[in-house]
């Protein structure tokens, strides 16, 4: 038997059985573990099982799969406690019964083994505590051997906690030693919300392997968990099967419950982010309130543990994030030119600034056959990894179109085709090039739904605006074609390519900068240089040190 646990990513926590067959991961909804995040490719990697071991292998993914973060280029065998790592989820690789664990206990850290039941409602047996989570004291009247029991339990759960800093280190330790101080508990579950609002089922431990009959498909009530972290109140249920309501309910026959305890998890800032629930199906050992005021103390310490374990691990992901857009910001870097063209007779100016480390605008510099050049800028609608990815994607794509095709407009309308089947869903890209013969001064333009250059012509005029033809951005409809138009460049004029984060940069006032501003004043007379430093010169006066909204690219050329 073996298992594949999201330990990092969205609804950490949950948990596949694989099966001794293949199991698929991506995107896609035909995958057997669906991975929805736009750095998964539809079907990304698969498991198989050969000879008795597990196997991982990538299928041909854009962002590649990782183990134990190293990428794999073939089949890899996966041993106990492998780490798989596809876009911005880890998942850990467990074999063994996760089910059966020592001395007859059962362990098991689950979803959906564990399931939240809309469907169980316990709420006409809900006992409130009269001291709210946080508020309360161990009581006396119970019998010394009984007292030092579980004050030497409170003990033990304190020192552990403090050399716990990880969840799969502090999760058990808190079950083994509520089962410490609770002899009467057969089963103890810690639901935490998730990244995403979702309470997710972390741990579960059972007393006794055979206790996991009575408890059939291991279920437990929704209501009594959020009940507890939204009233943040202890809840005691003494006999949850006393009552004639629920009787004709499915739920609860295949749930044996006689008793539980629920006390919410509280973090430093008062707000809940989980629970702690200790149930018995055994009819004389329920519950009573003196062992809900020791529970209530035990969770008090489990809180604290909890939400710092939960500090610490996001931490790490946040240094792991940190890690990874680095190494995409160096990566997206290095696809934009380093330096531009060397042409006689003509000026190249380019600024590129994303609004967060990587960013979604683009821009390149082309060489084809005679002597002609391809001057690029896109921008890829969204932020983020995703957003570089889809610019790497295109930066490979657009050189190999148009050296192949037999016009620039032709490069255009295959790129599209070829898009439309390979861009992240939900993502869509602008773009404008123009294809510059020397010789001639002659530019071929081709604009796929992006913002329409402007020519400035001489000293004192504003620029004009080339709309061009094409105007759907690439990667929305297949089959679209697109048109060019040409211009001719004579000394003097300078062509300006720009994303929209130019004409869109808000000032601390939140007005716009605006076309218009491009046209009449942005940059001025000049030489491409000039004009170019001009109009960023002119954009930062004009947002007087507002925040970056979003990426600015900007190109200019023309002959000197």
């Amino acid at each position: 038997m073996a298992f594949l646990r999201v330990v990092s990513g969205a609804k950490t926590g949950q948990l596949w059985e694989l099966p001794e067959s293949k199991a698929v991961l991506g995107r896609h909804p035909d995958c057997l573990i669906e991975i929805n995040t736009p750095g998964a490719s539809r079907h990304h990697a698969q498991i198989v099982f050969h000879g008795n071991a597990f196997f991982v292998e990538d299928l041909h993914s854009r962002n590649g799969t990782f183990v134990n973060d190293r990428q794999i280029q073939l089949r890899e065998k996966l041993n106990d406690g492998d780490h798989i790592r596809i876009a911005e989820f880890v998942f850990k690789f467990c074999q063994g019964n996760y089910l059966a664990s020592g001395a007859g206990a059962v362990r098991a850290e689950q979803r959906p083994e564990v399931i939240l039941d809309d469907g169980v409602d316990f709420s006409g047996k809900l006992a409130f505590s009269a001291k709210p989570a946080g508020h309360s004291s161990v009581g006396t009247n119970r019998s010394n051997a009984s007292l030092q029991t579980q004050l030497q339990g409170l003990l033990e759960i304190t020192q552990n906690l403090r050399k716990a800093i990880s969840l799969e280190q502090v999760m058990p330790q808190i079950l083994e030693s509520l089962f410490t101080i609770f002899p009467q508990a057969d089963r103890g579950i810690i639901v935490l919300r998730g990244d995403d609002g979702e309470l997710v089922p972390r741990w579960v431990k059972l007393r006794h392997a055979d206790t996991r009959e009575g408890y059939g498909e291991n279920r437990i009530s929704r209501t009594v968990i959020e009940r507890a972290m939204g009233s943040q109140d202890a809840i005691l249920s003494a006999d949850v099967l006393d009552d004639l309501r629920f009787a004709s309910s499915t739920s609860l026959a295949s749930i044996s419950i006689r008793s539980l305890m629920c006390v919410p998890l509280i973090d430093g800032e008062g707000r809940s982010f989980g629970a702690i629930q200790l149930d018995t199906v055994q009819e004389q050992d329920r519950f009573h309130d003196e062992e809900l005021d020791v529970f209530l103390n035990v969770a008090m310490q489990a809180s604290i543990a909890i939400d710092n374990a939960r500090l610490h691990e996001f931490t790490l992901r946040q240094r792991a994030l940190e890690r990874e857009l680095e190494l995409a910001h160096q990566i997206q870097r290095g696809f934009l030119p380093q330096s531009p063209p060397e042409l006689p007779g003509y000026e190249f100016f380019s600024h590129y600034q994303p609004a967060n480390r990587v960013g979604g605008d683009f821009y390149d510099y082309i060489p084809l056959m005679n002597g002609r050049i391809a001057i690029a800028i896109a921008d890829v609608v969204g932020h983020g990894l995703a957003a570089a990815m889809c610019t790497a994607k295109l930066a490979g794509e657009l050189r190999l179109r148009l050296m192949s095709a037999s016009s620039p407009a032709e490069a255009i309308t295959q790129l599209n085709s070829s898009l439309v089947r390979d861009l992240i869903e939900d993502h869509f890209i602008t773009l404008a090039v123009a294809v510059l013969s020397p010789a001639t001064g002659e530019v071929t333009l081709i604009n796929a739904g992006h913002m329409p250059p402007i020519l400035r012509r001489a000293a004192g005029r504003a620029g004009d605006i080339i709309s061009g033809q094409g105007q759907l951005p690439l990667g929305v409809v297949d089959g679209t074609v697109y048109d060019a138009c040409t211009l001719r460049l004579t000394r003097g004029n300078v062509l300006m390519l720009y994303t929209d984060g130019v004409n869109e940069a808000i000032n601390q006032a939140e007005e716009m900068y605006g076309m218009e501003r491009i046209r009449q004043r942005g940059g001025g007379a000049g030489t491409p240089r000039q004009v170019g430093r001009g109009l960023l010169d002119d954009i930062r006066g004009f947002v007087q040190g507002a925040p970056q909204r979003d990426d600015l690219c900007l190109v200019c050329f023309g002959p000197i």
